[in-house]
């Protein structure tokens, strides 16, 4: 990475990106944003109410969404049809790449959230023996992504087998009904086919899994940054909580998700850290790592500045200034 990009990317920009002052901002009168079986985080905010708290003395009302992938949370945020959404690293730059207007201010985990799933009777037990199968994912998400990276690691691509573009929880019926080979799973579904179905995981690799970012519209991070302080700020409250109580959070995943516990207790006990919401050179390394992948399989134009575009997502202003915060009142 040039050293002149690390700079960029690690100041949050140039000084025009600096907090504005938006004095002449329409006043808000609504929060729009997703929650997500894949955000713990979002989930505890929403039972709690942590959110509504936050914005009520203003008069501000907060709406919900359901995401049931990053794809979804990807479209909605490029609709216009909310404000912040949840969404995998590598997606995020999929979506900025093909013209979403987002940046990532925020990182709400580092799960791994996804591998590559068989049936517990299927003799399929390697990657390349996934070669002319037909594999389950859903496309612009981490799972489809991770999927193309792992054939990429035995020198097959999607073209060696049958990708079927199912949505997540589609993808699980499919397999376990026996009507795709494998499948790229995402938790809590690949934990509950794992532990209620006796699914196997062939493939897992948590390097392939891009981190959770919580993304925002350009045009809503310009005109109202105190707000994306503010949602930020209690993102921070649920992770901490989070760390403290996980089985606690992980009741409220298995009641929300509608899985057991014990599955619950696997995705954020076993397959979540919480340990860095800061986005930092971490998570540019990781996406520059994986972003070749987008090139490889033409899924951004020929010729894409990706470095240029990971750039312009990663927006470090906002954590920085509330971890810098919580510092100095220690």
């Amino acid at each position: 990475m040039k050293r002149r990009t690390a700079l960029h990317l690690l100041t949050g920009g140039t000084a025009a990106l600096a907090l504005p002052s938006v004095a002449r901002a329409a006043p808000l009168k609504e929060v729009r944003l997703d929650y997500a079986y894949y955000s713990p985080s979002s989930l505890v905010i929403r039972r709690f109410g942590w959110l509504d708290e936050a914005f009520a003395k203003d008069g501000i009302a907060v709406k919900w969404v359901l995401s049931a992938g990053s794809n979804r949370a990807l479209e909605y945020l490029n609709a216009n049809s909310i404000d912040i959404g949840s969404s995998a690293g590598l997606a995020a730059v999929l979506g900025k790449a093909n013209g979403n207007p987002i940046r990532t201010p925020y990182i709400f985990s580092r799960p791994e959230w996804t591998a590559l799933v068989v049936r517990k009777d299927s003799p399929i037990d390697s990657l390349v023996a996934l070669k002319e199968k037909k594999v389950a994912a859903t496309n612009g998400t981490d799972p489809y992504l991770f999927l193309l990276r792992a054939l990429h690691t035995v020198g097959l691509s999607k073209n060696d087998i049958e990708h079927v573009p199912l949505q997540h929880a589609d993808g699980r019926a499919a397999l376990e009904q026996g009507r795709v080979d494998a499948w790229a799973g995402l938790d809590p579904l690949m934990a509950a086919s794992e532990l209620d179905s006796g699914s196997k995981l062939i493939y897992r690799n948590v390097a392939f899994n891009t981190y959770g970012f919580l993304n925002v519209r350009e045009d809503f991070l310009s005109a109202q940054p105190e707000a994306v302080s503010r949602v930020i700020s209690v993102y921070e409250r649920a992770r901490k909580w989070i760390i403290a109580n996980p089985t606690e959070a992980a009741k409220i995943l298995s009641e929300e998700a509608k899985v057991s516990l014990s599955v619950a207790l696997l995705q954020i006990k076993l397959r979540t850290d919480f340990s860095n919401p800061q986005p930092s050179s971490e998570h540019v390394r990781a996406l520059q790592a994986a972003a070749p992948i987008l090139v490889q399989e033409r899924l951004v134009k020929a010729g894409t500045d990706l470095e240029g575009v990971i750039a312009g997502l990663i927006d470090t202003r906002f954590a920085l200034a509330l971890t810098s915060s919580a510092s100095r009142s220690t």
